[in-house]
């Protein structure tokens, strides 16, 4: 990458918990509001995120992170591309029980989903609605700092191909609700700064 590489930073925030959140069900495309504890999780966002200003701010149309985006005082743009992965016929299953159903290694990222009450995605797909997004804010990060308020593998898959990595890096990328991470480049070279940092979690936490 050249010298003119931007010089902002991308801060990407995951969306607070929600009921299937918490319970480990996928939550592709059904539009769940926030539980309580979500909405406190937004606010600590927005304490973490105070006097911060952004040259851009985006976030996925889904209510759970426009509300977050909301009650950390961001004023984003919803964008289609920042949905949540279409997780077709596995939408509001939990793992243990998708791989019941398919086979007991089963991830989305390695395996995919199959169709249900909406198509699904392949990753590729996913992938190539967050290149959409990085080539969007790219030109941005050259005058000021961009956030992103959107979802768990989303986000996953917009770092690695913000990162130039295949977008299968993002399964070793883990993202808590109502986390906070930042990306930035580092000698031209894009890298982590900060990743999957809850402003009101202890700081080295030991246990999921």
């Amino acid at each position: 990458m050249s010298t003119s590489a931007p010089k902002g930073r991308l801060v990407l925030i995951r969306h607070g918990s929600t009921e299937w959140s918490r319970s480990g069900q996928h939550t592709g495309r059904t539009d769940l509001p926030l539980l309580p504890e979500g909405e406190q999780d937004a606010y600590a966002v927005g304490r973490a995120l105070a006097g911060r200003s952004f040259a851009l701010a985006l976030c996925s149309p889904l209510m759970r992170a426009r509300r977050t985006a909301e009650l950390a005082g961001l004023t984003p743009d919803p964008s289609d591309d920042l949905m949540e992965w279409d997780y077709g016929g596995y939408e509001g299953l939990t793992t243990v029980q998708i791989r019941a159903l398919a086979q007991p290694d089963w991830t989305v990222f390695k395996d995919g989903v199959v169709p249900g009450n909406t198509p699904g995605e392949t990753l590729e797909q996913v992938a190539n609605r967050a290149r959409r997004v990085v080539e969007r804010i790219h030109p941005v990060l050259a005058v000021g700092d961009v956030t992103i308020v959107a979802h768990g593998h989303l986000l996953r898959v917009l770092a690695a191909v913000f990162l130039d990595q295949a977008p299968v890096t993002g399964a070793g990328l883990l993202l808590d609700a109502g986390s906070i991470s930042v990306l930035e480049f580092e000698k031209d070279v894009p890298a982590i700064r900060t990743w999957n940092w809850r402003p009101d979690a202890p700081a080295y936490p030991m246990e999921g």
